[in-house]
Protein backbone atom coordinates (compact mmCIF):
# COMPACT_ATOMS: atom_id res chain seq x y z
CA UNK A 1 0.00 0.00 0.00
CA UNK A 2 1.34 3.43 -0.81
CA UNK A 3 0.77 6.53 1.29
CA UNK A 4 -2.27 7.63 -0.73
CA UNK A 5 -4.16 4.36 -0.20
CA UNK A 6 -3.14 3.68 3.40
CA UNK A 7 -6.11 4.71 5.62
CA UNK A 8 -3.92 4.87 8.73
CA UNK A 9 -1.73 7.43 7.00
CA UNK A 10 -4.71 9.72 6.41
CA UNK A 11 -6.43 9.31 9.78
CA UNK A 12 -3.76 8.05 12.16
CA UNK A 13 -3.00 4.54 13.40
CA UNK A 14 -5.14 4.68 16.57
CA UNK A 15 -8.21 5.80 14.67
CA UNK A 16 -7.69 3.18 11.95
CA UNK A 17 -7.15 0.41 14.54
CA UNK A 18 -10.33 1.41 16.36
CA UNK A 19 -12.24 1.45 13.06
CA UNK A 20 -11.01 -2.10 12.28
CA UNK A 21 -12.00 -3.15 15.80
CA UNK A 22 -15.54 -1.88 15.21
CA UNK A 23 -15.71 -3.82 11.93
CA UNK A 24 -14.99 -6.95 13.98
CA UNK A 25 -17.16 -5.91 16.94
CA UNK A 26 -20.52 -5.41 15.23
CA UNK A 27 -20.93 -9.02 14.01
CA UNK A 28 -19.48 -10.29 17.31
CA UNK A 29 -22.20 -8.47 19.27
CA UNK A 30 -24.83 -9.92 16.93
CA UNK A 31 -23.89 -13.36 18.28
CA UNK A 32 -24.73 -12.35 21.88
CA UNK A 33 -27.83 -13.96 23.38
CA UNK A 34 -30.90 -11.90 22.52
CA UNK A 35 -31.41 -10.78 26.14
CA UNK A 36 -27.85 -9.41 26.35
CA UNK A 37 -27.56 -8.07 22.81
CA UNK A 38 -29.73 -5.13 23.79
CA UNK A 39 -28.18 -4.49 27.20
CA UNK A 40 -24.49 -5.36 27.37
CA UNK A 41 -24.03 -5.53 23.60
CA UNK A 42 -25.50 -2.08 22.98
CA UNK A 43 -23.43 -0.62 25.80
CA UNK A 44 -20.21 -2.09 24.36
CA UNK A 45 -21.07 -0.79 20.90
CA UNK A 46 -21.98 2.69 22.08
CA UNK A 47 -18.75 3.04 24.10
CA UNK A 48 -16.68 1.72 21.18
CA UNK A 49 -18.35 4.26 18.87
CA UNK A 50 -17.70 7.02 21.45
CA UNK A 51 -14.01 6.07 21.47
CA UNK A 52 -13.94 6.22 17.67
CA UNK A 53 -15.64 9.65 17.73
CA UNK A 54 -13.19 10.95 20.35
CA UNK A 55 -10.27 9.81 18.17
CA UNK A 56 -11.83 11.52 15.13
CA UNK A 57 -12.25 14.72 17.16
CA UNK A 58 -8.65 14.49 18.40
CA UNK A 59 -7.41 14.00 14.84
CA UNK A 60 -8.99 17.25 13.70
CA UNK A 61 -8.48 19.42 16.82
CA UNK A 62 -5.63 21.57 17.98
CA UNK A 63 -6.41 20.93 21.64
CA UNK A 64 -6.58 17.16 21.99
CA UNK A 65 -6.27 16.55 25.73
CA UNK A 66 -9.98 16.15 26.46
CA UNK A 67 -10.69 13.91 23.47
CA UNK A 68 -7.69 11.67 24.11
CA UNK A 69 -8.62 11.35 27.79
CA UNK A 70 -12.19 10.41 26.79
CA UNK A 71 -10.86 7.80 24.37
CA UNK A 72 -8.56 6.40 27.07
CA UNK A 73 -11.41 6.13 29.59
CA UNK A 74 -13.62 4.51 26.99
CA UNK A 75 -10.97 1.90 26.24
CA UNK A 76 -10.77 1.04 29.94
CA UNK A 77 -14.56 0.69 30.12
CA UNK A 78 -14.46 -1.62 27.10
CA UNK A 79 -11.80 -3.80 28.76
CA UNK A 80 -14.04 -4.30 31.80
CA UNK A 81 -17.21 -4.89 29.76
CA UNK A 82 -15.47 -7.47 27.58
CA UNK A 83 -14.25 -9.26 30.69
CA UNK A 84 -17.84 -9.29 31.94
CA UNK A 85 -19.09 -10.63 28.59
CA UNK A 86 -16.48 -13.40 28.77
CA UNK A 87 -17.32 -14.29 32.36
CA UNK A 88 -21.03 -14.40 31.48
CA UNK A 89 -20.08 -16.65 28.53
CA UNK A 90 -21.48 -14.29 25.88
CA UNK A 91 -18.16 -14.47 24.04
CA UNK A 92 -15.66 -17.28 23.90
CA UNK A 93 -12.08 -17.07 25.11
CA UNK A 94 -10.69 -16.64 21.59
CA UNK A 95 -12.86 -13.57 20.92
CA UNK A 96 -12.11 -12.16 24.37
CA UNK A 97 -8.38 -12.51 23.76
CA UNK A 98 -8.71 -10.80 20.38
CA UNK A 99 -10.65 -7.91 21.94
CA UNK A 100 -8.18 -7.59 24.82
CA UNK A 101 -5.15 -7.57 22.48
CA UNK A 102 -6.75 -5.03 20.15
CA UNK A 103 -7.86 -2.73 22.97
CA UNK A 104 -4.36 -2.89 24.47
CA UNK A 105 -2.88 -2.02 21.08
CA UNK A 106 -5.20 0.96 20.63
CA UNK A 107 -4.55 1.97 24.24
CA UNK A 108 -0.78 2.00 23.65
CA UNK A 109 -1.29 4.17 20.56
CA UNK A 110 -3.56 6.59 22.43
CA UNK A 111 -1.09 6.68 25.34
CA UNK A 112 1.73 7.52 22.95
CA UNK A 113 -0.42 10.20 21.35
CA UNK A 114 -1.17 11.71 24.77
CA UNK A 115 2.52 11.72 25.64
CA UNK A 116 3.48 13.33 22.32
CA UNK A 117 0.71 15.88 22.65
CA UNK A 118 1.80 16.86 26.17
CA UNK A 119 5.45 17.14 25.10
CA UNK A 120 4.42 19.43 22.23
CA UNK A 121 2.57 21.70 24.67
CA UNK A 122 5.61 22.12 26.95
Amino acid sequence: MNDKTDPARATGPALEAMYRFLLWLVPTIEAFPRSQKFMLGDRIQSIALAVLEALIDATYSRSRDRQLSEANRGLEKLRVLFRLAKDLRHIDLRRYEHAARTLDEVGRMVGGWIKTNRAAQD
